[in-house]
């Protein structure tokens, strides 16, 4: 179910919701982004507090991120947000956070930093996410309650399946293209052939895209991460397509992990895989869609397609 993110409803629905939950008077509401998930407003009030409201596109979003964010906060040395206050009514979902300084690095701003800066940004990253990968369970699944054995069957079961059984329905209706879905099916009859190379389950972000890393604009200091989407226990490979989404290959995230860590044979053609499935499953999720994400994504999958090939002599 879709809810209501219209913003002059937002306005004034926070303006009530903080005087109920804090016992202030807002002074300032002030937009500062979005994604698939939600809008996040900055919000200031009269006793001199400052803080982040998300209102969530989704019904039972909310819940989720809020159980996901505690989670990973309590694993990590890491700025994150802490829950402030929750609301829920039939069409919104509000919730009340810490203001993590900074901004996020979707900035095209950040991308002109020097190298230096870079690869310390990117060394601190990792650093966090690692301690994340620390984090082990026996099964892979929900955070709370993991029951698959292993990953093959989880990802197979929990998200292959019900994406493309979802964008054939789409593609039967002409909402959404049927070459790119026979591209996708082939990339998964190559997926599903590759051997199983997954290690233990590791607790992932599962949203770690440069929307959701936070720096300062002028030294790119790494100051926080926000937006947990997706932490669930899992093969660490999964947690890595979202550190070359939009455009984090400028700041060498993912060839930073591969340099700390060693991946399995296929990583580059899983991750590009992971990556192009993901973002085609936004058209299933009632997230915001971003067709340039797609395109994109779709782009590298067929660059490992055919490396790929090459190499296995497909």
């Amino acid at each position: 179910m879709n809810l209501n993110v219209n913003d002059k409803h937002l306005n004034s629905l926070i303006k009530k919701v903080v005087v109920e939950k804090l016992g202030a008077t807002v002074t300032i509401i002030k937009f500062i982004g979005g994604g698939s998930n939600g809008k996040v407003y900055c919000v200031e009030t009269n006793d001199k507090r400052k803080f982040a409201v998300k209102a969530f596109r989704i019904k039972g979003a909310m819940q989720k991120e809020s159980k996901q964010m505690i989670m990973l906060s309590k694993h990590t040395k890491t700025k994150m947000p802490e829950v402030l206050f929750l609301y829920e009514d039939n069409e919104t979902a509000l919730m009340g956070m810490t203001f993590i300084e900074g901004k996020n690095v979707l900035n095209p701003l950040f991308v002109f930093k020097r190298r230096e800066k870079k690869n310390k940004f990117a060394n601190d990253v990792i650093d966090t996410m690692l301690e994340w990968h620390s984090v082990t369970a026996e099964k892979f699944g929900d955070m709370a309650n993991p029951i698959y054995d292993n990953w093959r069957d989880f990802y197979i079961t929990e998200k292959q399946k019900p994406f493309l059984e979802g964008l054939s329905k789409l593609a039967d209706s002409g909402k959404f293209s049927k070459k790119t879905l026979a591209f996708l099916k082939e990339a998964t009859e190559i997926y599903n052939n590759l051997p199983d190379e997954s290690e233990k389950p590791v607790l992932i972000h599962g949203d770690l895209n440069i929307m959701n890393i936070m720096a300062d604009p002028k030294s790119l200091k790494f100051t926080g991460i926000i937006d947990p989407s997706g932490s669930i226990y899992t093969d660490r490979e999964y947690d890595l397509f979202q550190l070359r989404n939009m455009w984090g290959d400028a700041f060498g995230l993912y060839d930073t992990y591969k340099r700390k860590c060693n991946l399995s044979e296929y990583a580059d053609f899983r991750v590009a895989y992971y990556g192009a499935m993901n973002e085609a499953s936004c058209r299933l999720s009632g997230g915001l869609i971003m067709p340039l994400w797609e395109i994109l994504w779709n782009n590298k999958l067929n660059k490992e397609m055919k490396k790929l090939k090459a190499k296995i002599n497909l």
